[in-house]
């Protein structure tokens, strides 16, 4: 594994309505982690349901996973709570990044937070551009990325829905595949 000062850190953003946000930041977590590398996977939705990622996770001692959220936000029946919860979320996040303990963090559904207007954009913006080290990798995912996010990330991707098993067949989330 290449040394910090040696490495090109950068932010990923991957955002829109199609499947595969967080499956592919993943990825990224258990290739990191294979390297050597610290990785630390925060969610800000998903939080009692166990998945697989969480189980896969398990088995390696450099990674590190917070499953905080209150759950489907889109269905919410406490509002303020789920502010509350996500800012919560997103001060751990804050104490992570400047920690400088890891070398990829992965900021899971932080994006959801941005669309219904709990975190700012621009606060996110700010914290990747005055203090994420040159050397650290972010990974941001959820549809809805803010504008001043997308143009502070390095790299930024749009997954599109063409077809979705649960809109077209009524299919229910798999596990394996949604979990």
């Amino acid at each position: 594994m290449k040394r910090r000062e040696l490495r090109q850190g950068v932010t990923l953003v991957l955002t829109g309505d199609g499947k595969g946000k967080s499956s592919s930041a993943f990825g990224m977590a258990f290739r990191a982690a294979a390297w050597g590398m610290r990785v630390c996977v925060i969610q800000f939705i998903k939080g009692k349901w166990q998945t697989g990622e969480q189980k896969a996770a398990e088995r390696f001692d450099n990674i590190e996973w917070h499953a905080l959220g209150d759950g489907f936000t889109w269905d919410t029946k406490n509002p303020e709570q789920d502010i509350r919860t996500s800012r919560e979320i997103w001060a751990l996040c804050q104490q992570k990044l400047r920690s400088h303990d890891y070398d990829m963090l992965i900021f899971d559904e932080i994006n959801y937070c941005c669309g219904y207007g709990w975190i700012a954009g621009k606060e996110i913006a700010e914290l990747i551009r005055k203090e994420k080290p040159a050397w650290m990798h972010l990974i941001l995912t959820g549809r809805n990325a803010a504008p001043e996010v997308i143009d502070v990330a390095d790299t930024v991707t749009e997954m599109r829905a063409c077809k979705h098993a649960y809109k077209e067949k009524g299919i229910a989330a798999q596990q394996g595949i949604e979990f």
